[in-house]
């Protein structure tokens, strides 16, 4: 299987429904050598295929997130590069599973790869999102893994609370919600 393959794959993914994100999504974790081209055709941001390669990912993160472990670096440090919020969207979700797996301590091999300079570099870009003009769902995974991660910085906490307190009055029903869930849990500590 070759990167032509799945980008005729990602290609023939006519829209956003899940059956079809899913079929291409399952190809990958049938064949994980198709994982290093789906990474690279993540962040190829000029070409359409980007989108449809970012909904896959989320998806295999969401069922195997270990396929990722290889591709941390890469992932973490091009991550900022994605401007289309529908591709944003799901890196901010994978984002948040790291997050999770990081701190739940369950997964050995996320809690023994992803780096302090992998979790710099994810709350670097949390704030980047927090402070853009992304979708709410962007924002509420943002939230989340920035809260998980920011437990071990000494400023990301207070960074994320200055920004939810600022933006709750003026946010979506949604954002609030998420929003006073993360203020409580910031001042629960």
């Amino acid at each position: 299987m070759t990167k032509i393959y799945l980008n005729e794959q990602l290609e023939a993914m006519q829209n956003a429904k899940r059956e079809n994100r899913l079929r291409v999504a399952n190809l990958v974790l049938e064949n994980p050598a198709l994982m290093p081209f789906l990474i690279e055709q993540v962040f190829e941001i000029e070409n359409k295929l980007s989108i449809k390669a970012a909904w896959t990912l989320e998806l295999v993160c969401e069922q195997q997130l270990n396929l990722l472990v290889p591709y941390l670096a890469t992932f973490v440090t091009k991550i900022n590069t994605l401007k289309h919020d529908s591709a944003v969207r799901p890196a901010s979700k994978i984002c948040n599973f790291l997050a999770i797996a990081y701190k739940a301590k369950k997964n050995p091999l996320i809690t023994k790869n992803l780096t302090s300079e992998h979790i710099n570099r994810i709350i670097e870009t949390g704030f980047d999102w927090m402070l853009s003009n992304h979708k709410v769902a962007t924002k509420a995974y943002t939230m989340n893994a920035l809260f998980l991660l920011g437990k071990n910085t000494d400023w990301a906490h207070q960074e994320l609370k200055l920004i939810l307190e600022q933006n709750i009055p003026k946010e979506s029903a949604a954002y609030k919600a998420r929003g006073k869930i993360t203020l409580a849990l910031i001042n629960k500590k």
